[in-house]
């Protein structure tokens, strides 16, 4: 694995990760979940040195901020926890996610394979129904949040969103909050309010009904949706959820949906089972692609 430096059209340098096999013409862009990086979530290491494994390469995409990890305190283990991600611009996330894609392109694979994993797969749907280009060739969607109906039943969010606007407007943005937002991440004020107000990914409207779902029917490439059975942030039924995703694309018959028994939403203790399917989706997409040339 290499540390990889990728520019943005602001200015702003990405810091991301690659496995890279000696010869390969494929290449899965991963862009990651919120206060999440290569180094705290082990996910993402066992999806790129499967693949790497397999001969596919892996860019494990960072988002805005995912290398300033600190230590904090977590008191109901007693434990120190190292995080990251807890400054983002989500008013970005189109130009961050083509970043990558372009930089993949640069590097000369020929088959780029976009993926996501939580908000990270609200990121690609995102770029995907909005993008001109065709440089993607397959989408991989795993546990997306539909974002409304998460910030439902989010411990003291309307706490936090108060206390985020408050900061913001008497000109203290960059501060983190003094407690974690939604119980699991710290987070700076602006970072918190522009959650709030990211409009661009409330794209997974199932359970709240409010969102858009032009992006999904705009997405060009077919590809898989990923969901564990036991994933507690879609509602009672995950597979219906995700289900109901494929549905609202322009071709769904084109797509799998795939649930992964006994799974949660950060595939805790299945991180490995994650990478497979991740495997197991991308070979299968080019077998099928051969036998379909095949006939032509």
């Amino acid at each position: 694995m290499d540390i990889i430096k990728v520019n943005t059209k602001r200015g702003l340098e990405l810091k991301g990760a690659i496995f890279a096999p000696s010869q390969t013409d494929t290449v899965l862009v991963m862009l990651t979940g919120i206060c999440s990086n290569i180094f705290q979530n082990e996910l993402l290491y066992s999806t790129g040195k499967l693949l790497e494994e397999n001969g596919i390469a892996t860019i494990i995409a960072h988002a805005h901020d995912s290398f300033s990890c600190f230590a904090y305190s977590d008191l109901s283990t007693g434990k120190q926890k190292h995080t990251g991600v807890f400054n983002d611009d989500f008013n970005m996330v189109y130009e961050d996610v083509d970043s990558y894609v372009k930089y993949a392109k640069e590097l000369g694979f020929k088959n780029i394979i976009l993926a996501g994993h939580s908000l990270g797969s609200n990121k690609i749907i995102h770029y995907l129904g909005n993008t001109n280009n065709n440089f993607v060739d397959y989408f991989i969607v795993s546990s997306p949040i539909d974002i409304m109906h998460w910030w439902s039943v989010m411990p003291n969010i309307d706490k936090c969103f108060a206390m985020a606007k408050d900061w913001v407007d008497k000109g203290h943005g960059d501060d983190i909050l003094p407690f974690l937002f939604g119980g699991f991440s710290p987070m700076t004020a602006n970072t918190v309010l522009g959650f709030y107000n990211a409009d661009n990914l409330k794209n997974c409207p199932v359970l709240s009904k409010k969102g858009e779902t032009d992006s999904l029917y705009n997405i060009k490439p077919n590809g898989s949706f990923i969901i564990g059975s036991k994933d507690s942030v879609v509602g009672e039924s995950p597979k219906r959820f995700m289900e109901t995703l494929n549905s609202l694309t322009k071709y769904p018959q084109k797509n799998q949906v795939i649930e992964v028994i006994g799974a949660s939403h950060i595939f805790y203790g299945m991180h490995d089972v994650y990478a497979r399917t991740i495997v197991n989706c991308i070979q299968n997409h080019f077998l099928s692609n051969k036998k379909e040339n095949s006939n032509v």
